[in-house]
């Protein structure tokens, strides 16, 4: 399955697994890259020494390209920016600002840059700053989201710059990964589907809550201070939507969700804690491992869009 983002990455498939915060540790990014894909570990707003351990245990347990996301709004982004250069970190994909400043450093270390967007007017702006490659991501994913569904947003991007774009939001089984490649995309990231592998050290209760979640499930909190978040609802989503409707401030809406993603992860409060999860995890039945998860999605993927000459 080679296309232009396994060719760039020098990985086997052209799938990609989220940078998410307090998920994407060592163990589920050399998990994905060991099994074809790229995986990443989510820096969130970790400390510089820390992402440092995270990359030198990921290369004990593979041989394979793997990458950082670093989100740039985070107090140690400066210093984690470096670590990602001085350990030969191969791909960096970047959200919540602009990674301009780092872009020199990244190239001069042979690092290639991956942005994340949801806006075609940020997609140029990458491209002009020296992105390597887009993800283009919908408001069908978890976590911070933009507004426009990847359908629209990814043919969008595409038609407006002349790097290649990744598609992410929603993909979830060769179903999505072949409706992604007929709307311009040369690779899929996802997110939801590979919190539930077996090398996810997530809680068990953040698993079967993403098992057991149905197409009604899903809720956005946060439009109404322009930080929107998807997240399965629970406890803590009705509490926070009742809230806005209520024009609470935001530091008491912040106040509310404080932890609560380390709550869900770590701890396993599915109730109060933030389930950070996208649209298809309504399509997410079971655990399985890396392998098994890529190697189904390039199977049903193979079998649609045979002979479509959309890749090797």
């Amino acid at each position: 399955m080679k296309t232009e983002v396994t060719e760039l990455l020098g990985i086997e498939y052209p799938i990609i697994q989220g940078g998410m915060a307090w998920v994407a540790e060592y163990h589920l990014a050399a998990g994905v890259s060991n099994a074809g894909g790229l995986g990443l570990i989510g820096a969130a707003s970790a400390p510089a020494d820390w992402v440092r351990e995270q990359i030198r245990e990921a290369k004990k347990l593979t041989d394979n390209p793997f990458g950082v996301n670093i989100m740039l709004m985070s107090p140690y982004a400066d210093e984690v920016a470096k670590v990602v250069a001085e350990e030969g970190v191969k791909v960096v994909t970047t959200g919540a600002g602009n990674p301009e400043k780092y872009m020199s450093m990244w190239k001069e270390a042979g690092v290639k840059v991956i942005p994340v967007v949801a806006s075609v007017a940020l997609a140029r702006r990458m491209e002009r700053c020296g992105a390597d490659a887009l993800v283009a991501e919908g408001c069908e994913a978890g976590g911070h989201i933009g507004e426009n569904t990847t359908m629209v947003l990814v043919p969008q991007i595409v038609d407006a710059v002349n790097i290649p774009v990744i598609a992410a939001g929603g993909i979830a089984d060769g179903r999505g990964m072949a409706a992604a490649f007929m709307l311009g995309a040369k690779g899929m990231q996802l997110g939801t589907h590979f919190v539930v592998t077996k090398e996810s050290i997530v809680h068990e209760n953040y698993k079967k809550a993403i098992i057991k979640a149905r197409d009604i499930d899903s809720r956005v909190t946060g439009r109404s201070t322009g930080h929107p978040v998807r997240a399965l609802r629970n406890q803590m989503t009705k509490e926070y939507l009742k809230l806005e409707q209520e024009g609470a401030s935001f530091e008491e809406l912040e106040h509310l969700t404080l932890g609560g993603l380390r709550k869900s992860v770590v701890e396993g409060d599915v109730a109060n804690g933030s389930v950070m999860a996208g649209q298809s995890a309504a399509m997410v039945k079971e655990e399985c491992t890396c392998k098994e998860l890529i190697d189904r999605l390039v199977r049903e993927t193979d079998a649609l869009i045979k002979g479509a000459g959309f890749y090797e």
